[in-house]
């Protein structure tokens, strides 16, 4: 066992032994080898222990599986980032979307950041439901012009683009263009299959649930794009019906499998084609957008279908790294100058709180750049 795995998992050990977390996951891919695959506590429906090939639904850290099924049909030329949303989905242009592009989808300025004011938690479920709402939406801004977080509609929009250009489920398309190939069939998912549910490790709530009224007092554009019934929280994302949909907004996966699929996309996997060329990937990860974001109004910047940098003080310093937090606490990215690739899970919901994560990744950062 390597000094960096060692200290990894005596880590992770200690947050499951002090109670901070219930189970967590941490896979390293550093110049396409796995040099950490660390695993520690349990699942608190079964009381199993979590192993490496346990998925953990990690809402938003699935994104990081659409963007990359976006890429991938990118690469093959099944469409450009600049084909308009409306060539290959007509619906799309109502009421002034008919200049949108894959580009606004992946870069968040495609202007329909919110679900219907309302949807249901069971109307997330309802793929023609929602997507047929959000082609008939008027846009809050023209495409392009601004940028605003789209928390569940960046998954429709780029899941239907896919849907109308293969005539495939993005669940489909992403098990057999990158789950197969990357030998991941069992451990990235963007709808589990009805007979890998009994594998899923189900999430935990810690504390009381959050106060949606005063949340949404407090923020109040973001309870317009996603309403308090389809809040994420841990009852719905323990759901069996939630995690088998076509939700491509959030996904259910291991730390080690979305690791590999950032080092896929980095071209660090020896003796694997990487999924995207060199040129495509200096264009995913450039700043696509730098702006005031119009849902959280503070200053944003988004690489194509990628948050920028990792949610922790001591990020790699000067490094480009792209990658997706997600708002249960997990964390998967690629430090694209020091050729790492990184992802925590975990199953304990802690609301965007990354405290956990940090003295992992520090161990990496020391260790690794």
């Amino acid at each position: 066992m390597s000094d960096l795995q060692q200290q990894v998992q005596n880590t992770i050990d200690e947050l499951v032994k002090s109670g901070a977390e219930r189970a967590l996951q941490v896979a390293v891919y550093k110049d396409g080898d796995l040099v950490v695959d660390a695993v520690a506590g349990t699942d608190p429906a079964t009381g199993r222990a979590i192993t490496g090939d346990s998925p953990i639904y990690s809402s938003s850290t699935g994104k990081s599986l659409t963007s990359a099924v976006v890429h991938v049909l990118a690469e093959q030329g099944v469409f450009s980032y600049d084909t308009p949303i409306a060539e290959l989905w007509p619906e799309f242009a109502a009421h002034g979307k008919q200049n949108a592009t894959i580009r606004h989808a992946l870069a968040f300025t495609v202007g329909v950041p919110g679900v219907p004011e309302d949807t249901t938690a069971d109307d997330l479920l309802d793929w023609d439901k929602i997507t047929t709402a959000l082609a008939d939406t008027e846009p809050w801004w023209e495409p392009g012009t601004k940028v605003g977080y789209h928390p569940q509609t960046f998954g429709y929009i780029l899941g239907e683009v896919v849907r109308r250009a293969t005539g495939k489920p993005i669940s489909q398309v992403l098990h057999e263009e990158i789950a197969a190939p990357l030998g991941l069939e069992r451990e990235i998912y963007l709808g589990v299959p009805e007979a890998e549910l009994s594998r899923v490790a189900r999430l935990e709530q810690v504390g009381p649930q959050i106060d949606l009224e005063q949340l949404r007092a407090m923020m109040p554009t973001f309870f317009k794009i996603a309403p308090p019934a389809v809040q994420l929280s841990v009852e719905l994302c323990n759901r069996d019906d939630y995690l088998k949909a076509d939700i491509p907004a959030g996904g259910t996966l291991t730390a080690r499998g979305v690791a590999k699929v950032y080092a896929a996309l980095a071209g660090q996997l020896p003796g694997t084609k990487p999924l995207v060329s060199g040129e495509r990937l200096a264009e995913i990860s450039a700043v696509a957008v730098a702006d005031t974001d119009q849902i959280f109004g503070m200053p944003t910047q988004y690489a194509l279908g990628y948050s920028i940098g990792r949610p922790v003080p001591d990020a790699p310093a000067g490094a480009t790294t792209i990658g997706w937090p997600g708002a249960g606490g997990s964390v998967a990215d690629v430090d694209l100058t020091n050729n790492i690739a990184f992802a925590v899970t975990k199953n304990r919901f802690t609301a965007g709180d990354y405290t956990n994560i940090a003295p992992i990744s520090a161990l990496v950062t020391k260790s690794l750049t």
